[in-house]
This record gives structure tokens, sequence and C-alpha cells, in this order.
């Protein structure tokens, strides 16, 4: 089939939504599918232009897929008005550029308005291609939990996420939470939307090349390392991951807590925390490298903002599960996160907002080496058990297939399947 999929994070991004568009952009090819990627310049999680100059629209192939970067605004942070300027002109390009009438186009959200605009093109369009949306977050959702709008205006964004679902011709969802909110909340029909879990893309960290990561950095053998990596935004909350450094500098405790990333916070989150000999921050490491960064932890650490509760669920738990340390989440007990870790068993949950629990937690796990491999088998086991990427990119290629036919397509299947 012809297979468009507008998102626009893509390699050579590495964090986030990215990976699983990349992932599923590349798999959808080579099994045979023609596929076209309408994306975004290279911005995320710095908030910073890759390169300093962009051509208006630039065409490559690579990987068997056909991919057009499409150049819009990038604001210094990703939120309010210059989020919403970002998604706009992403999204008036999206929808203005040739889709060469494709059998079925899927549109990523976020971004939510780029998404909505291509439903309603699609919609409008002779002959049109089945349309459907892939959910990694909830807008309306998010914008209550991190308070990024006032009451209005979060109930116009929900009015609007709802008709651009409701008018698609099907919806996939990355967590079975997210299937339930889109039914209660979105008035979604639950037949019409599709769970498809995220996986793992990351390689499994190898024990030298940890121990060398480790080494390089000054790290000890007698301080337990807590590495939270990804992305530091707001719904990261990381003021409390500072608070519990203050409380180990404090006490002295052999404690180093590490954040590894970048993101529209880290330089707030940096002030915060100057002078602390008990936290460190390391800037976004290579593809290759990250395995290795993870390995050479003692303890991996997921934090929320208090509040932040269903609105996603954690791209880097996937990676967290297979790297064969223990983790530590710092979460909402009710939240997609809290889920996660009580059905893989792959560590601790404390509540987000309490600090002296982070710290004591993390030493807990990262003092107790059986523990903590107990910890990490069990996610390990989860991870093979649900978040294998072949399965996942059945299910993708099934529901395509599912939103082909609904819109009378003549499917066939390739003969790489």
């Amino acid at each position: 089939m012809s297979v468009v999929i507008l998102g626009i994070n893509y390699a050579p991004e590495t964090t986030g939504i990215a990976p699983y568009t990349t992932g599923l952009a590349r798999g959808l090819a080579a099994r045979g599918h023609e596929v076209r990627v309408l994306t975004g310049v290279t911005h995320y999680p710095a908030w910073r232009r890759a390169a300093e100059r962009e051509a208006f629209r630039t065409d490559t192939d690579a990987d068997g897929v056909r991919l057009r970067r499409l150049n819009h605004h990038v604001p210094q942070h990703g939120r309010g008005f210059g989020r919403a300027a970002m998604e706009l002109t992403f999204g008036l390009q999206a929808v203005t550029t040739g889709w060469e009438r494709p059998d079925v186009v899927i549109c990523v959200s976020p971004p939510l308005l780029a998404a909505t605009m291509a439903v309603a093109r699609a919609r409008l369009t002779p002959a049109a291609p089945a349309v459907g949306v892939l959910v990694h977050d909830l807008y309306s959702r998010g914008v209550v939990e991190t308070g990024a709008l006032p009451g209005p205006a979060a109930q116009a964004m929900r009015m609007l996420e709802s008709a651009a679902f409701r008018h698609a011709d099907g919806v996939a969802v990355i967590h079975d939470g997210l299937r339930d909110d889109l039914v209660r909340g979105l008035g979604v029909e639950r037949g019409r939307i599709k769970v498809i879990r995220n996986w793992n893309h990351v390689a499994t960290p190898d024990p030298i090349s940890s121990l060398a990561f480790r080494s390089a950095r000054g790290w000890s053998d007698e301080e337990i390392v807590v590495l939270h990596a990804g992305n530091m935004g707001t719904k990261q909350g990381l003021e409390n991951v500072v608070a519990a450094a203050e409380l180990a500098a404090r006490d002295g405790l052999p404690v180093r807590f590490v954040l590894l990333g970048d993101g529209n916070q880290r330089r707030r989150i940096e002030a915060a925390g100057a002078g602390l000999p008990t936290l460190e921050f390391l800037p976004p490491v290579s593809e290759a490298e990250f395995p290795s960064a993870l390995g050479a932890a003692d303890v991996l650490l997921v934090n929320e903002r208090p509040g932040v509760a269903q609105m996603a669920v954690p791209s880097k738990l996937t990676s967290y599960f297979t790297s064969g340390r223990p983790i530590l989440a710092a979460a909402d007990p009710s939240g997609y996160t809290a889920q996660e870790m009580t059905a893989s068993g792959g560590g601790v949950l404390v509540p987000a907002d309490r600090p002296d629990l982070l710290l004591a937690e993390a030493i807990r796990i990262g003092a107790d080496p059986v523990l903590g491999a107990e910890f990490a088998a069990a996610g390990r086991r989860y991870a093979t058990a649900l978040l294998n990427p072949e399965a996942a990119l059945d299910s993708y290629e099934e529901w395509i297939i599912e939103l082909a036919r609904a819109r009378g397509k003549a499917v066939r299947w390739p003969n790489a399947h």
C-alpha cells in the first residue's frame, strides 16, 4: 500500500516520539509498502534547530522511506503560544504539500493542531485516503495536569481533540489507559481504537562499555548513581530531584543524581541545583553510547511533576526495562507510570512530591545488588513479553490495512510480508 505518515519528530532525534515514528516508517517500508514521511526540522529535546539554516522543503530517501522535511517555527520553549505557532506552521505545510494520493494517511499526535488539520484535509479530499491518528500524548489532559492553559482554553482543546479523533477512520494509542480516556472523555467509540504498545529501541548495555562510561566520568564504586535520562521539560518536575540531591548533600550521603539530556527546563533546573556535589548534568549522548550510559548507573529514575498522571506514558521506560538496572519512579500512584511499574515489577514507586522518599529508596535499591538484580530481571521479562518491536509492527500493519479496507481501498499483502 501507499502510506503517508505525518509526524513532526523523526530521526536523527533519538528521544521522545521520534524513534517510534522512524521505526514505524522503516518497518513498513521493509515489508514492501510505499512509505512517505512528512516531518519537521530536527529540534527536540533541545528546542533548538540542529542546523542554522534550513531549506523551505527538503526531500531525501533513506532506508526505503521517502522523507520530506518541512521548515517550521521552533520556539525557545515548547509550550504556550510558541508551541501553538510551531504546530500551526508545520500543519499548514503538511496540508499544502502534495500527498500523492496515498491509500492511508497516519497523523502522529502530538502535534495535535497539525494532526487535526491533516484529518480535515483528508475529509475534504476527493477520493479521500483513509486516515488514522496515532496518539502518544493526550493534549487535553496534559494542559490540565501541567496547568498550561486556563479552564476555558483547556475545554476548547478537549473539544478540538475529540473532533479530530472522532472524524478519523481509526485511532491507535500506546496504552490501555489512553483508550479508556478517549472513550470516556473524548467520545470516541471503543471499537475504533486500537492499542499498540511502544517497543524498546535501545540495545542492551554492554557491561565493559558501561564500566568505561562510568570510569570516564569519575563515578566511584562507593557512590550510588541515580540516572534520569531524556527530556527535561515541565511534566518531568525535576525540582524534586534537585531537592533530593540537596538532602543527600546535607547529610553527606554517597549518592549522585545524574540528569542526562536536554529540554526547555534544563537551564532553570541547572540554576536551582548549582553547586550541589550530589547533582550532575550531562548533555545528550549519541544513540550508540546511550545503552552504556544506562548500564553505568546503579538505579534508573523516572520523575514526574505532581499531578501528571494520565497525559502520557514515559517513553524512557521501554529502554529502562531492558537495561538490566532497577527502576525508581517518583510519580502519581493513579497514573500510567505507576501502572507500568506495578505490572512490570521492575522497581519501586514513590510519590511525586517526596524527595525524602526518593532519596531513601534510591539508597535502599542501589545498596542492595540482590534486590536490584531481581527488579532488573522482572523488567526484562516484561519487555520481552509486551514490548517486542516485531509484534508492534505486525499490529500497525494490520491496523493500517483495516483503515484502508474501511474506506473501500483495494488491499493486497506485499510480497515481503
